[in-house]
């Protein structure tokens, strides 16, 4: 089945969008975003998020951490990371601030290692790097659709084991390891082990995703060497850059992406310049694989 016979109804009038990259991302000017913008606002920006994947807004200096909150309350039920403490004085955010060594280099889906993981994440620049740090997503549906049709077939039928648990030092090989392992006692501080299809099938749009990402441990049923290699096969049509968007922040700006149907990447390149973002997500559904089967737990402990 094609993805693009599966498109998004066009959003309405009432926002002033404006595409960044071919296949992801648009930026959405004239909106201030409050716990107070009306229906017809949110709808749009609802529809605006399936279709484009990932949303920006600039220029949004006056929301702080309530009004963050209160605005995403907007689009779904807030939920505060499985593992990590909120910033004290609220109830659901995250903040990541890269001088503490938060810095999310690595190509990923936002807490995967959970069934029914966030369907989206709604970021604030607090502080923006003068220079770098910028963040990449990539469309998983563009990506499912320009697969190979043998390839496709294969990945219809995979299963992938998701973790909390895995090589932090492998993807962050320049933090201090005492920091790191600080950090990875945190994160890891409940090991969570899911099972996910490979191929998930949004529950608004239709379209088929791939749901990979470097919380995968292992493809079910494959050996480590096999599961390695093919995983990095299918997660490379993923981060090809024709299914991409970069956005150099700014502070104040916002980015909202669709966690269901997509992969982001925050590009450690600012050295020691200060970079803060805070991190509100919202509750997702259990997965579901082209075949009508669940997303399932195996391991939270």
């Amino acid at each position: 089945m094609s993805n693009s016979a599966l498109a998004v109804e066009p959003t309405t009038a009432v926002l002033d969008i404006h595409p960044v990259a071919g296949r992801i991302g648009a930026e959405i000017r004239g909106v201030k975003l409050s716990g107070e913008l009306d229906a017809a606002s949110v709808d749009a920006i609802q529809q605006a998020l399936v279709q484009y994947k990932v949303i920006f807004f600039r220029a949004q200096q006056h929301l702080d951490d309530q009004g963050q909150e209160a605005f995403a309350k907007l689009l779904g039920e807030p939920i505060a990371h499985p593992t990590v403490p909120v910033r004290e004085g609220t109830a659901y955010l995250l903040e990541l601030d890269g001088a503490e060594g938060r810095r999310a280099n690595s190509w990923h889906t936002d807490v995967t290692f959970v069934d029914a993981y966030p369907k989206a994440s709604i970021l604030r620049s607090v502080v923006a790097a003068q220079a770098g740090g910028d963040t990449v997503w990539a469309n998983t549906a563009a990506a499912y659709n320009d697969l190979p049709e043998a390839l496709r077939e294969l990945a219809d039928k995979l299963w992938a084991v998701h973790s909390n648990e895995y090589d932090y030092a492998g993807v962050r090989p320049s933090v201090d390891p005492a920091r790191l392992e600080e950090y990875r006692k945190v994160f890891a501080s409940t090991v969570y082990e899911t099972e996910h299809p490979v191929v998930r099938v949004h529950p608004v749009s239709g379209e088929r995703t791939l749901l990979l990402g470097h919380f995968v441990k292992r493809l079910k049923g494959l050996s480590q060497s096999d599961s390695a290699q093919l995983f990095s096969v299918l997660q490379s049509h993923v981060t090809r850059l024709e299914n991409t968007v970069r956005w150099r922040w700014t502070q104040g700006d916002v980015a909202i992406w669709d966690n269901r149907a997509t992969q982001h990447y925050a590009v450690d390149d600012y050295g020691s310049q200060g970079r803060i973002v805070r991190r509100v997500t919202l509750a997702g559904d259990v997965p579901v694989s082209i075949d009508g089967q669940r997303s399932q737990t195996l391991r939270k402990g």
